[in-house]
Order: C-alpha cells, then structure tokens, then sequence
C-alpha cells in the first residue's frame, strides 16, 4: 500500500480497514442460522472453504510497485532511529490503551444482550449494526487522515468513543434501541481508529515504505496486546454488584450490575489514550508556532 499510494494513502487505509468490517457486518447474522443447521465444526469447514477460495485467487495480484532488486548487495544495517522519536513513542502508547479497550464491547455484547433477554436475530443485530458503522467510520477517518493532523482526529474519535461507552453503553442500553443506538455510534467512532496510522507513520517513516510497513506491524503489535489481554481482564471484572433491587433503567444495572466495572474499565481506557492525544495535540501546536517551517 505504502508503494501505490502517497497523497491518499490514509485512504486506501481506509478502504482496507472497511473491508475486514463490512465481514463483520454480515457474519454475526449469518452464523447463528448455520451453527444451528450444520453444527459449530461443519460452520467452521465450510467458511474455512469459502474464505480459501474467494481469497487464493487474489493472491498473485498483491504485488509491489517498485521492481525488486537483482543484484543483492551487502546488507545494510537497520536504522532505528524512528523507536527514539517522543512522537511515535506516544503514539504506541496511546495505541496500546486503545486496544485494551476497544475490543471489550465485541466480545461482551453478545452476553450482554443476553441479560437484557434478547433473542439470538435481536442480538446478532445489535453486533452487526457495530460492524456496520465501523465500515462507515473506517472510511471517514482515512478520507479525513490526508487532510487534517492526525493527533487532532485521535483526540476526537477517543473522547467520542469515551462518551460512547459510559453514556451509549452504561446508560441507555437497558433495552435493545439503547444497544443498538450504542452500537451505532461506538462502532463509527472507535472503528476508524486504524484509519489514523497512516497519519501517525507518515511523519516518522516519511516516505520510506519498508519502515512504513514496519511501523504499523508495530502498531498492530501493541493493539493486539489489547485484543489478548482484554478478556481475561474484564472477564476478571464482571460480578454482579448485588443492586437488582434498583429499577434497572441504566445499562450499568443490567445483569445485576456486573458489567458495571467492565464498562468504567472500557471508558477508563479510551479516556487515557484522549488525554495523551490532547496533550501531543496541543505540543505540537504549539512547536509549529514557535519553529514555523
């Protein structure tokens, strides 16, 4: 990607990013009816087929753009300079509170519609309308990544997640338009978050697309350390709180109050990841303006 696109390259992140969501728009309604008709290990042979066969076909156009060398020459020593640049430093940290927080409503949502009562369509929906706003966010914020300071769209796409999570998610999803109206919002405002990395690589990398590409294997790196930490984390967290004589008009009450921690954990998160946003926003604002180029 890095070697086909340089102007819109925060774009084409996008498009990529989107695609991998639009998947999880219509999986969650699809997989329920086939578990149930075939059976979880028949599910798995046959989406294991078709995932082979709609994607070995593609694999000889995934090709550089620039020619491979033919003469190989001595290696030359890695500069690493970038893992002593402050800027990327923050943004990995930043990117690893993101992912400790991200993936918990994926992976609770469905239990957690299952305390409010919902049916499996009901509850299938309310994860695929997630996925379904997280293609339309994927796509705004690569579109947006080209064009505006990436630290500005981080710090807005966290404090919105934030609010998302404590109010969409801890308020009003006691019923299954609050999950819903949750899913919505959490889904185009924390999907588009790997719709940045371009912006942040881009000022580190410059336009080297060996250390592009580098850069954001580190990026997913630190994000994976939240897809694998997160659940056992959370899962550490989820007791009921013994408050089921409240009227249970808020989405923390739901289940007896046990996902009440699970979500002030989530909010907390995306709340830390802001306020490192905030502060690099405001510093590198602030440097351009005192060293204009």
């Amino acid at each position: 990607m890095n070697e086909w696109f340089i102007s819109r390259r925060g774009l084409a992140n996008g498009v990529i990013s989107a695609g991998t969501a639009a998947g999880g728009l219509v999986l969650p309604l699809v997989l329920p009816n086939m578990i149930d008709r075939y059976g979880t290990a028949k599910t798995l042979r046959i989406l294991a087929i078709v995932f082979s066969a709609s994607l070995l076909p593609m694999l000889p156009f995934l090709k550089g753009r620039l020619p491979q060398a033919k003469v190989i020459g001595p290696s030359v020593k890695e500069d690493r300079k970038w893992a002593k640049n402050t800027g990327f430093r923050f943004v990995m940290i930043m990117n690893t509170l993101q992912g400790f927080g991200y993936f918990v409503p994926l992976v609770w949502l469905p239990t957690f519609a299952s305390e409010l009562h919902l049916n499996t369509t009901n509850s299938s929906l309310a994860l695929s309308m997630l996925n379904g706003a997280s293609v339309i966010g994927r796509l705004s914020f690569g579109v947006l990544a080209d064009y505006i300071d990436p630290w500005l769209l981080a710090f807005i796409t966290l404090v919105g997640t934030c609010l998302a999570t404590f109010v969409g998610w801890g308020v009003i999803s006691y019923s299954l338009a609050g999950l819903i109206s949750f899913g919505l919002a959490y889904g185009a405002l924390a999907g588009g978050w790997s719709s940045l990395w371009t912006g942040f690589v881009r000022s580190v990398a410059q336009e080297d697309p060996r250390l592009s590409t580098t850069l954001i294997g580190y990026l997913m790196f630190s994000r994976g350390l939240g897809n694998i930490l997160s659940t056992p984390i959370t899962a550490a967290l989820a007791h009921p709180k013994g408050i089921s004589g409240l009227p249970g008009r808020l989405g923390f009450e739901v289940g007896d109050g046990k996902f009440e921690s699970v979500i002030v954990y989530t909010g907390t998160c995306f709340a830390g990841a802001a306020l490192i946003a905030g502060v690099r926003w405001i510093f590198d604002k602030s440097s351009r303006k005192v060293n204009p180029q």
